[in-house]
């Protein structure tokens, strides 16, 4: 009998799928965990006796330490070995999904939750480089962007759909419970990730991180309670951040990084493309339950459309890199969100939800592919990590600061407004990306 020896590069090429479906588990679970408990959050109020305040740091606690922590996280893995962090990463956010779910009290799973987003902050930047890693040729970078573009934009809207199947059939704490598996999955199958070349020798720039992390937790914090002096001090400390990373001799985000390609341009985009990302599913299944009088599952179900459809669109978008094609999808997010945005309380599912869920499934589709692929362009395999940090970092600082301003927006004016105020950043976002991104020689 033959035996069939396969080289290393033979074995990697034929577990690349699967390496794949892997990493693409982790980035589902950490966008899946920003929008899972929205459905829920009813059910959270009155088991755990939370007042208003204490109700938005459910969803706060995670979004916060998650944004805040990523640029970190990016540059563990660059200097410690993307492998490693990210194992640490997969540990983390399964015991605290656990610890989330067993919670008895409002600081118990506040806590949880805050740990949950700093797992997420390991596994997001390690698993998208990781990811860029085993697939360095462009054909196979297209695929796993792909990929990625697909569960980074339908996380939000799946992770509505599974809050509501599962508030409505077992409760609240199954939303937490849920993610165990899934976790200790993506553990279980540690084998199959790549070694992805030795760590960087080096050193961390601990004062960066400092000031970096600090400046971003006290600037959503005081935007979301309307803290001014906490904000004030958190702008002092990124300010305090710029100088520090003019200075150091090995900086935690190296101006080689920002003037890569359009890295610089996509995070800003991204940014604003996060407030419109968190702010859609954070107040869309509070219209349906408020206004529509839909149940948890009613309101999860309603998501299909809307999930498929982001998911459909960024499987084609990862073949398309002409310099129209982000604006394109951008105008239809923003046509769908106009078209949602009367928000008629005798609406329906046919006549109101469906045609509005088609066009923004499809603009977000679109425009979280490309701008992930403009985020890595040209970027130096040993900055990958730090490369996929930012880019998840913009999306959520932005969800973050985006969600506070939206919610004052709703109090004051209505839901309707907020839908307004989103159809109309989602439009400067499209406007921007002609404006700020260098045109290449592409053709649509």
């Amino acid at each position: 009998m033959t035996l069939i020896r396969h080289t290393p590069q033979e074995s990697r090429r034929r577990s690349a799928p699967a390496v794949l479906g892997v990493l693409a588990t982790a980035q589902f679970l950490v966008v899946l965990s920003a929008s899972i408990v929205n459905v829920a959050l009813p059910q959270i109020r009155d088991g755990l006796a939370l007042g208003p305040s204490g109700l938005s740091w459910v969803v706060n606690a995670y979004v916060l330490v998650f944004g805040a922590l990523l640029l970190l996280g990016g540059r563990l893995g660059d200097v410690y070995g993307l492998r490693r962090v990210f194992l640490t990463g997969a540990a983390l956010f399964a015991a605290s999904s656990l610890a989330a779910g067993l919670a008895t009290g409002p600081t118990t799973l506040i806590a949880a939750r805050a740990v949950q987003g700093a797992g997420g902050a390991l596994l997001a930047p390690t698993a998208l480089a990781l990811a860029l890693t085993l697939f360095p040729d462009p054909r196979g970078r297209a695929l796993a962007l792909g990929v990625w573009g697909a569960v980074s934009g339908a996380g939000g809207a799946a992770g509505v759909l599974l809050s509501g199947l599962l508030t409505g059939g077992f409760g609240w704490r199954s939303v937490f419970f849920a993610m165990v598996p899934f976790a200790l999955a993506v553990l279980a199958a540690a084998r199959l990730l790549p070694a992805a070349g030795p760590a960087r020798r080096g050193r961390l720039d601990l004062p960066g991180s400092l000031t970096v992390t600090g400046g971003l937790i006290a600037v959503v914090y005081g935007l979301s309670d309307r803290s001014w002096p906490v904000a004030a001090a958190g702008a002092v400390l990124l300010a305090v951040f710029v100088v520090l990373q003019r200075r150091s001799a090995e900086p935690l985000v190296p101006a080689r990084v920002l003037t890569a390609g359009s890295v610089a341009a996509a995070n800003v985009l991204m940014t604003l493309l996060g407030a419109v990302w968190l702010g859609l599913f954070f107040l869309l299944p509070l219209y349906q339950q408020r206004a529509l009088g839909y149940s948890p599952v009613e309101t999860g179900l309603t998501q299909l459309p809307l999930a498929a459809t982001v998911a459909v669109t960024s499987w084609f978008t990862s073949r398309l890199t002409g310099r129209f094609v982000l604006p394109a999808g951008i105008v239809l997010l923003a046509a769908g969100l106009a078209w949602l945005s009367p928000l008629p309380g005798d609406g329906t599912f046919l006549g109101t939800l469906l045609g509005p869920s088609l066009l923004i499934g499809a603009g977000l589709g679109v425009a979280f592919v490309r701008l992930t692929a403009l985020s890595a362009e040209g970027v130096p395999a040993a900055d990958s990590g730090l490369a996929g940090g930012l880019v998840n970092a913009s999306r959520q600082v932005g969800g973050a600061v985006g969600l506070a301003a939206l919610t004052a927006v709703s109090g004051t004016w209505g839901d309707s407004a907020a839908f307004r105020v989103l159809a109309a950043l989602a439009l400067l976002v499209g406007l921007l990306s002609l404006i700020v991104l260098t045109p290449r020689k592409e053709t649509l």
